[in-house]
């Protein structure tokens, strides 16, 4: 795992971009904590920096040339087959100077250029630059694990694995206000939009090439799919039990294929169902596993630990607890904030930095369940969707009450009111259509809201035509009557790349730790979108597949309990700890007058449903508020 950045001038203005090369690789030194090296000629700069995995050596260090000296490449991320890859370019006749899958992957381009990607089993971005042509070609794997953004306007064409690299190069700071739009909604960004209007985000399964002042996009994956017509059902390939055996052995070789690395490799263990199977499966094949997790002295409700305790004895593993008061979780809120270089408020992003952080010290790979309830249907949501697609009299008397359901009190702090906010979006939900429902289940805020935030110079700045044709793309694969499938899909491409995965790499790479996501192997997935949704979610189940194939595996206890979030107390927090910052600081009437971008009349009514006794998702408002005011006084403002 590593960070990598380039670039490719066009004429004399973009080669004054090429002194900033050294600068834009150091500022990638957490993802890449082992080696730095910067190559660059008359018009191209690469830089890479290196955390070693696969063959520590010196030979492995990049940017990594070719023998001829033509192609050099810089690369993130691994390939887990690159012995059976290696083994079939060596009956070609190709030979190799070290034992890394960055070699393999360069001579396989060089032979077969962009068809090679689909070859690759693993997560990834590169750039391989072919001096001879004077091309870049860049890629990034099938589910977006791996970060790649660029720019390209009529001086040169940059690209890094993060924005803080990116804005290195002395770009062009303009707020994207569809992207600040979505964000206030969401809490992220999906590509292929950032915060900024002239960087974009490749898209995941897709590559780029460009030569001279050219720029070509293709896709090489994307996830296949039949879906179901209304009055024909699809051929399902396989009957249930079936279904579980191939699942069952098709995530063992992921995990398995996964186990490669020349450093420590453990596992995260929540105590949940998968990271659960996860961990057995690599115990399988490897009789050392060191498995970690946290646990929540101040969130009983929260601590999983007796559970992941349970699983390590049964599976025999060496396992580590880090135990932690919620003062020790806020203790990092800064330190993550710092490091966050476009806004990005998942606040169990704070969870996955300090996991991430205290696994470092004993490990630098850690193989994750992540994946497998966007895959497989594991969230709430997911059965809320199940009761739209067969509802019963339930789901009309609960739609009925919604009147009711807005009166009352809604919290994310209690179980009561907590019920209430959740019984709320669904009534809420029931009344839209596919698209409707599904942005509102997912978002935080809706259209209307989000743009009561906008000050009414921004509101000029906005162009809503633009954002709907945005949403409109992003949800593309919903049709107006959805499948449980329709909904995994648009999960697949939204929710996991832009928010979760996202999060996952940004919070591990601050601490110099690799996340590898078995349920994320693409035979897997390609599998997975063959099987019918009532395999996956039924009356009484989710996940049904995953949990029926590895019953005879897992403790019995892990069955039949409420699955938990990754959360923190947010909402405790922002009354407490931060209040100082908000009212005094990032969300003040003169701080926001001052910065004009927010409407402090709106603002100011959030702030005060974040300290009533109603303040129903009001504090993920505010921290969205909170982690884009932080970034823009570091990022925009500095």
């Amino acid at each position: 795992m590593c960070g990598i950045t380039g670039i490719f001038a066009f004429n004399l203005v973009g080669k004054f971009n090429l002194v900033n090369v050294t600068a834009a690789t150091q500022s990638l030194h957490k993802r890449g904590p082992d080696y730095q090296d910067v190559y660059h000629d008359e018009f191209v700069g690469l830089g890479h920096r290196r955390l070693s995995i696969i063959d520590t050596s010196t030979a492995a260090h990049q940017p990594m040339w070719d023998e001829s000296g033509r192609y050099a490449i810089v690369f993130n991320g691994e390939i887990f087959n690159f012995p059976e890859l290696k083994t079939e370019l060596e009956k070609k006749g190709i030979s190799f100077f070290s034992h890394s899958d960055t070699e393999i992957l360069l001579k396989l381009f060089i032979l077969e250029k962009e068809k090679c990607l689909s070859q690759l089993n693993g997560f990834f971005a590169f750039c391989i630059y072919d001096k001879q042509e004077q091309t870049f070609f860049l890629a990034r794997d099938r589910f977006g694990v791996k970060p790649l953004l660029y720019l390209f306007d009529e001086d040169k064409f940059l690209f890094s694995s993060e924005m803080k690299s990116i804005l290195k190069y002395g770009i062009e700071k303009e707020i994207d206000y569809t992207s600040l739009h979505t964000y206030l909604q969401l809490n992220y960004i999906p590509a292929p939009r950032t915060i900024f209007k002239k960087v974009k985000k490749l898209m995941p399964g897709c590559f780029l090439k460009v030569s001279k002042r050219q720029i070509e996009t293709g896709c090489y994956y994307s996830i296949p799919y039949q879906r179901e017509e209304a009055n024909h059902a699809r051929q399902i390939p396989y009957n249930y039990q079936e279904a579980k055996e191939k699942f069952k052995t098709l995530l063992e070789a992921s995990v398995q294929r996964r186990l490669i690395s020349d450093v420590p490799l453990g596992c995260f263990l929540s105590g949940g169902i998968d990271s659960s199977i996860v961990t057995g499966l690599a115990a399988r094949h490897k009789p050392d596993l060191h498995t970690f997790s946290i646990g929540f002295r101040d969130e009983k409700f929260f601590d999983e630990t007796d559970y992941a305790r349970l699983v390590s004895k049964h599976f025999k593993t060496e396992h580590t607890i880090f135990s932690l008061t919620n003062n020790d979780l806020y203790q990092h809120i800064h330190s993550i904030l710092d490091y966050l270089d476009e806004p990005f408020a998942d606040s169990s992003a704070i969870n996955v930095y300090i996991l991430s952080k205290e696994t470092r010290a004993h490990a630098t790979v850690a193989l994750s369940g992540d994946g497998a309830d966007e895959l497989m249907a594991g969230y709430n949501k997911h059965e809320a969707f199940r009761k739209t697609i067969y509802p019963d009299w339930r789901v009309s008397f609960i739609t009925s009450l919604h009147p009711v359901w807005k009166m009352l009190p809604q919290s994310r702090n209690n179980f009561i009111g907590n019920k209430i906010r959740q019984l709320n979006r669904f009534a809420e939900g029931m009344k839209l259509s596919s698209r409707e429902r599904y942005w509102r289940w997912a978002a935080y805020a809706n259209t209307d809201q989000a743009l009561k935030l906008f000050s009414p110079e921004s509101s000029r700045h906005f162009n809503p035509t633009e954002f709907d044709l945005f949403k409109k793309d992003l949800l593309h694969a919903l049709p107006e009557k959805e499948s449980i499938n329709d909904i995994l899909l648009t999960d697949m491409n939204l929710v996991l790349p832009n928010d979760m995965l996202t999060k996952v790499d940004w919070m591990s790479m601050a601490n110099g730790l690799e996340v590898r996501t078995p349920f994320l192997d693409f035979e897997l997935v390609n599998f997975a979108f063959t099987l019918p949704g009532e395999f996956k979610i039924n009356s009484t189940m989710r996940k049904r597949l995953v949990q029926d194939a590895f019953r005879d595996m897992l403790p019995a206890s892990l069955y039949n309990r409420p699955k938990k979030g990754f959360e923190v107390p947010m909402l405790k927090w922002l009354r407490t700890e931060m209040k100082s910052l908000i009212e005094d600081d990032l969300l003040s009437k003169n701080f926001i007058e001052q910065q004009n971008i927010f409407n402090y009349e709106e603002i100011n009514r959030l702030k005060k449903k974040l300290f009533s006794s109603n303040p129903g998702d009001g504090h993920a408002r505010i921290w969205a508020l909170v982690v884009f005011q932080w970034w823009w006084k570091k990022y925009v403002n500095n």
